[in-house]
């Protein structure tokens, strides 16, 4: 999941966690998860200081829910900055685990 040219994100599974790194080694940011065989629980997002503003959450959670759409499971979203995020990104909505139904508008 390559965002910009110097930063990729990746799926972790053994730390459990979603990681943006920065020139392929410095990791600017991550998502912890757990994981189901039909749900992902995204529940906490750290951005280190030093890279906060950059857009590094925005491109941790895109990732993050662009990889949980992709292998057909449902997120759970308990982080603050991610539930946050969702507010402005209502195209995430039909991955979102209970998710009410979108209101059809004219």
């Amino acid at each position: 999941m390559t965002l910009s040219t110097d930063m990729t994100v990746t799926r972790s599974p053994d730390r459990r966690r979603y990681e943006a790194a920065v020139n392929g080694t410095t990791v600017a940011g991550f998502i912890d998860y757990q994981e189901t065989s039909e749900l992902v629980v995204l529940s906490h997002t750290d951005v280190d200081a030093s890279f906060e503003g950059r857009g590094v959450g925005s491109a941790l959670a895109r990732a993050a829910l662009d990889d949980v759409r992709d292998r057909g499971l449902k997120a759970l979203v308990v982080c603050p900055f991610i539930l946050g995020w969702l507010r402005r990104h209502r195209e995430y909505r039909d991955v979102l685990f209970n998710a009410p139904p979108a209101k059809v508008t004219d």
